[in-house]
């Protein structure tokens, strides 16, 4: 036993490691994405003048 690998800090990451902070900036992108993609539909609903006028009732 060399006791070195223990004793000294790691300087790379390991797979599990670099996989989890891939999937947490994954995660933040799509969330991103997805709060954009929201906002912009209000704001689309909202210029299409929806307001239930096309609606003719006798």
């Amino acid at each position: 036993m060399t006791g070195t690998e223990k004793t000294s800090p790691r300087k790379t990451p390991t797979r599990e490691e670099r996989l989890a902070a891939k999937l947490r900036e994954n995660l933040r992108r799509r969330k991103a994405q997805a709060k954009a993609l929201d906002s912009a539909g209000d704001s689309a609903g909202t210029r299409t003048g929806d307001s239930g006028a096309d609606d003719k009732t006798p």
